[in-house]
């Protein structure tokens, strides 16, 4: 139970590109995300099918990383989010279908764990955010958006 006059920390979803920015490329624009995930002033949440992502798209030739940078991006990952069971479908028949059939498991993560808002620069889920707002679901932002309206000055 939260004290009166205090406000709840906001739940996130960090799709796949977003959790790159932060622990791979370490992206500058993103550095208040992650010094408020650091603090503690928000709490993010995954799933296993989700960090399970995380973990293969780390192995992508392409990012060219050595096994220790995959290390160090999935301790720092694993640090700051919490990893929830989520049972499979269960009351996501209220989520518009995504487009691209990879991305529906943050919709149902968000939906399921409660989130505030799935940060996401994906435009597939993007486009979605509308459509979840008139259901009053969650919200779809870009961290960057999210950061505007929620970033200490």
């Amino acid at each position: 139970m939260s004290d009166a006059g205090t406000t709840p920390r906001p739940r996130l979803v960090l799709d796949t590109n977003v959790l790159l920015d932060l622990y791979v490329f370490r992206d500058p624009n993103w550095r208040p995300l992650l010094e408020l995930l650091q603090s503690g002033a928000c709490d993010a949440v995954t799933s296993p099918a989700c960090r399970d992502e995380f973990l293969h798209v780390l192995q992508y030739p392409l990012f060219k990383l050595s096994p220790a940078q995959r290390v160090h991006a999935i301790e720092a990952f694993d640090a700051l989010h919490r990893c929830l069971e989520v049972p499979v479908d269960e009351g996501t028949e209220a989520l518009p279908r995504c487009r691209d059939p990879d991305d529906q498991k943050f919709l149902e993560l968000a939906l399921q764990s409660k989130a505030d808002v799935l940060l996401s620069k994906d435009k597939a889920l993007l486009k979605l955010a509308r459509r979840l707002r008139r259901l009053d679901l969650f919200a779809v932002q870009s961290p960057k958006v999210w950061l505007e309206e929620n970033a200490p000055a």
